[in-house]
Parts: C-alpha cells; sequence; structure tokens
C-alpha cells in the first residue's frame, strides 16, 4: 500500500489474497504524527496479527482527511469524499486492530472525528453497518508510566455505542520511547507476549464471527 506522500506502507499478507478463511484485520493509529509511537505499536500488531494467522492492512489516517464532523455540513453537502473509502475499507475487514493515543485522559480528535464520521448513514444504509459484527482490540502507547491506558476507557465506549464487538483483552505500552525494537517488535518480552496474545484473541473471534 502506498501513501500520498510516497512512501510504502507494510502490509502483512499470506500469498494468497485470495484465501477466505483467513480473517482480514484494519490496523491503524489515531494519530497522523510521523513518529507516533501508536503508529510504531500499528506495525508490530499487524505483525503480529500475520504471525497469529490473520491477514493485517495498515492503514493511515492521514490518507483519508476528514473535515471536523458537523450537521450543517453533512445537511448541506452530504457526506465528505474521505469517509466513503474509509467506510468501504471497515466494511471490507472483520475487525479493527487499534493504536489509540492518549489526549488528556481521553482519545485523540483526529480518531474520535473518523469514528464520528463513518458511523453516519450513507443513503439508505444505516451509519452503524460498518461496525456490525466487527471485532475490535485496542492498544495504546505513550512515554507514561499508564501506557495510554486512560483513554482507551473512552474509545472502548465510544465504539460500543455504535454496535462494535470490544474484546477485553487490550494492551498498554509506557515509556514508548525505548519500547519499540527496529524490526517493529516490543523490546520488554512480556509486553510482546501479551500484544500477541491480544491480537491472537482478536484472530480467532473475528474468524468465528465471520462463519
Amino acid at each position: 500500500m502506498t501513501t500520498r506522500n510516497g512512501k510504502t506502507l507494510a502490509v502483512v499478507r499470506d500469498s494468497s489474497e485470495l484465501d477466505g478463511a483467513k480473517a482480514r484485520i484494519l490496523v491503524f493509529a489515531g494519530s497522523t504524527r510521523e513518529a507516533s509511537f501508536n503508529r510504531r505499536l500499528a506495525m508490530a500488531a499487524a505483525r503480529s496479527i500475520g504471525e497469529a494467522g490473520g491477514e493485517a492492512t495498515l492503514m493511515e489516517l492521514r490518507d483519508h482527511p476528514l473535515p471536523l464532523y458537523e450537521g450543517d455540513l453533512e445537511a448541506s453537502a452530504g457526506l465528505p469524499l474521505g469517509v466513503r473509502p474509509l467506510k468501504e475499507l471497515f466494511k471490507a475487514h472483520d475487525g479493527l486492530f487499534i493504536a489509540s493515543p492518549e489526549y488528556n485522559g481521553s482519545v485523540s480528535a483526529v480518531l474520535k472525528n473518523a469514528l464520528d464520521w463513518v458511523s453516519r448513514p450513507a443513503g439508505d444504509e444505516a451509519g452503524t453497518v460498518p461496525y456490525a459484527n466487527k471485532v475490535v482490540a485496542l492498544g495504546a502507547a505513550s512515554p507514561g508510566a499508564l501506557g495510554g491506558l486512560r483513554g482507551l476507557v473512552h474509545l472502548r465506549a465510544v465504539l460500543q455505542s455504535v454496535g462494535a464487538l470490544v474484546l477485553s483483552e487490550q494492551i498498554a505500552v509506557g515509556g514508548a520511547g525505548s519500547a519499540f525494537t527496529p524490526d517493529n517488535r516490543l523490546a520488554d518480552e512480556r509486553l510482546q507476549q501479551m500484544l500477541d496474545r491480544t491480537v491472537a484473541r482478536l484472530v480467532d473471534v473475528a474468524s468465528r464471527l465471520r462463519g
């Protein structure tokens, strides 16, 4: 996958993209910052998803620029151009892994805005359709000791309110400045095992829900 700035994103895939037995997981960070620790966590999660037998697609929110949600804008102009492709990405996958930065104890504005736009109706299609039967695992990375844990409480509530199934398993990575290896793994083996268990559960539940 190539971004608009010409950079190639790692996409973890099996040799056969037509293998219907694999759970497809959309992986993204709730940050558009180039040096975001949560982008690193998303890359680590994508790698673990592949190792767990799933198919991970790394997505960048900055490749889906959206205006701030405003009801009058939606009423006068409909959904912005960037919303429908984002909705289709959600619908094309069996599950989500979201690496969410913590802003003032809550969710980043860019992430909340994207989730809000995806939840808006499109013609006769209900806004909850992109979240229907969707299983979600959450993660966070932060320089602080709690690893962004407080923000995940709010993110969990948002996703549950639109009908997503949010797993109890999650991961919060503190001391994120030194938490990642150059090959996008977690330097602390205990944390890496926690990430592996979280995404293994995600892949398993997503596979079961897709029948």
